[in-house]
């Protein structure tokens, strides 16, 4: 295989939100030091932060002018993000969060991001998935993608920034001692190699979407990092709890906030209001609306919301074979405007330009849905869903965000010496939920400890040679993906499909077993790319490795916690609830026989966090 090497000072892979974080962090420590940041996209197009979209995508933040107020209020954010998120995380990584929220908003504000703005100048704020209080800043459906485009300009500022696009990265690069010492890369669509060494490197890759066969993540997002990590020797963490919600097949859009408070209809393709069976006998059909309601605030799955009844009915109705859609035509059977909580039509009364008691309005989920939320409407009508005509948007449980991932401590280093993570590639920061908005948060404030504490070893870290054994080996396992084999195309789209069957909403200990043989069997067949890129078929590697970690991390935790919904049976009525016992987050890492994995307690607040 034709090698190129080249060096750097700080090696930066990924090209979100945090990739561009920590490079721009690293470039500004430092004017001397070259820094690389290297994508296998195009930089400002490509990844989740480039692409993002939702009714309102959110910014978690506590600011001089968010509620309670003082100095220390920032500590209630970080309780929020430990009590969310189950008690499975670090509390000191979510007080580094919460802490330096503030610090990474005004970065992005002197950066001309255009936050929506109350009267009075300062940033509109609501409250997201339990937190206590209102945090969300946004500046619209796409918050994430004007804050790329803000770090990208930033970015391309920095004469020391290098910023090298259409290479994939196949494998982390150690030295002697074992330290990550740079990456491997692939150019696009060739076989030509390049080995970067550098003084330190960043992680900065997201998540694994396309592990799954529905997902709401770009095709490049196959879980690059998470594998690369695990095959150099770092723990990672919270693997099991991944975000799942209800989204638009046809334009991916997650159908949340507003589109469930509206009121729809949910579906199967026989015409049948199947929601309604959730029910026990005798109840009356309003509280389930009530409960769809309140889907518009925790989209995601949760134990811990009575919401999660619709994702499981959704997921079963599947798993039978029928098609489930949202129906915005007329509403859904036994819904009356008088039936509903009061608390629901006070938010009415307060957000929507007409009442609850007024026809069309109140016999129709489409003429609430465009009293509080208009630009919805006409979204889904550019992308070919025309509500007006009464088409109905087919929906699926679709993976969103990973939760865990590589284990990080307080200045973003990894178990590895010479390896930082930031963003969602990242673990132990959130547990087993997050807060909405902490996601695009967390890049920002890790992104730059990530890139400034990996500045600080390169500029003080002796070149070290290359362990040539382990780029060697590296090197030959991309030549035999260029050989006879099974394609890598039919493989992963069978390895995803297994994913979504047996890691989705509704998981069992049989089907999590058996899916673990199955994906064995996968693993063990060999691959080839088959007239793909080799890249695509070392990406297809990659999701096979993170499909492993995930199935045996939740066949660990014999509990729900979070997305994490544990089944005794597939058709069973309730999942197994928590257990005080598992308050511990299960940590993987490569061992002498596969794949270990090792439960503890994750690091405790100094104080009990309040609850």
């Amino acid at each position: 295989m034709d090698l190129e090497r080249r060096t750097t000072g700080v090696l930066i892979l990924g090209g979100g939100g945090a990739a561009l974080r920590a490079a721009i962090a690293a470039a500004e420590y430092s004017s001397d030091l070259p820094v690389a940041l290297v994508c296998k996209g195009n930089l400002g197009s490509s990844g989740v932060t480039a692409t993002a979209c939702s009714d309102r995508m959110a910014f978690h933040v506590t600011l001089p002018s968010t509620e309670p107020g003082g100095p220390d209020a920032w500590r209630f954010h970080a309780d929020d993000i430990y009590r969310i998120g189950g008690y499975v995380s670090d509390y000191d990584l979510a007080e580094v969060l919460a802490r330096h929220a503030g610090d990474a908003f005004s970065y992005l504000d002197r950066l001309g991001v255009p936050w929506v703005r109350r009267s009075d100048g300062t940033p509109d704020q609501f409250v997201t998935d339990g937190s206590r209080y209102a945090r969300a800043c946004y500046t619209g459906p796409h918050t994430a993608n004007h804050i790329e485009a803000a770090l990208v300009r930033r970015a391309r500022q920095l004469p020391n920034l290098e910023l090298i696009e259409g290479m994939a990265a196949t494998d982390l690069l150690l030295d002697a001692s074992g330290s990550v010492a740079g990456a491997l890369f692939l150019a696009e669509c060739s076989k030509h190699a390049i080995a970067i060494e550098a003084g330190a490197v960043v992680l900065a890759t997201g998540g694994a979407g396309q592990a799954f066969a529905t997902n709401v993540f770009p095709p490049d997002c196959t879980g690059d990092g998470y594998a690369m990590a695990y095959r150099a020797g770092a723990e990672l963490v919270n693997m099991e709890f991944i975000q799942i919600g209800l989204c638009s097949l046809a334009t991916g859009l997650a159908m949340s906030g507003d589109a469930m408070r509206s009121l729809p209809r949910l579906v199967n393709d026989r015409g049948e209001e199947f929601l309604l069976r959730c029910l026990p006998p005798g109840r009356a059909a309003s509280e389930i609306y009530a409960i769809l309601f309140a889907k518009g605030a925790s989209w995601p799955v949760s134990y811990e919301q009575p919401t999660h009844v619709i994702d499981v009915a959704v997921a079963r109705e599947l798993s039978a074979g029928r098609r489930v859609f949202l129906d915005y035509s007329h509403n859904p059977q036994g819904l009356t405007a008088e039936s509903l909580p009061v608390s629901v039509r006070g938010w009415y009364s307060e957000h929507a330009t007409a009442s609850l008691g007024q026809t069309p309005f109140a016999m129709s989920p489409l003429e609430r849905l465009k009293a509080i939320n208009l630009p919805t409407v006409h979204w889904l009508a550019d992308r070919g869903l025309d509500l007006d005509a009464g088409e109905m948007v087919e929906i699926a449980p679709a993976i969103q965000h990973f939760q865990g991932g590589v284990k990080i401590r307080r200045h973003a280093e990894t178990s590895i010496p010479g390896l930082f993570a930031a963003g969602e590639v990242a673990g132990g920061q959130h547990g087993a939920n997050r807060p909405g908005g902490n996601a695009l948060m967390d890049c920002q404030v890790f992104g730059r400890i990530a890139g400034e504490n990996a500045a600080a070893l390169a500029l003080t870290r002796p070149a070290a040679s290359l362990d040539m054994n382990w780029l060697a080996a590296a090197c030959r396992a991309l030549e035999t993906l260029d050989g006879d084999g099974c394609p890598a195309e039919e493989v992963r789209r069978e390895a995803q499909q297994l994913m979504s069957e047996s890691a989705g909403v509704v998981r069992t200990a049989q089907g999590l077993a058996v899916a673990i043989e199955r994906l064995s069997a996968i693993a063990n067949r060999r691959l080839s790319a088959a007239g793909r890129p080799l890249a695509y078929a070392v990406e297809t590697r990659n999701l096979i490795q993170v499909g492993e970690m995930i199935l045996r991390a939740a066949l660990m935790r014999d509990e729900s916690r979070g997305p994490h919904l544990r089944f005794s049976a597939p058709d069973s009525p309730a999942p197994i609830p928590p257990s005080e016992a598992w308050r511990r987050y299960i940590v993987l890492r490569r061992g002498p026989a596969g794949m270990a994995l090792e439960v503890r307690l994750p690091v405790q607040p100094p104080r009990p966090a309040e609850v």
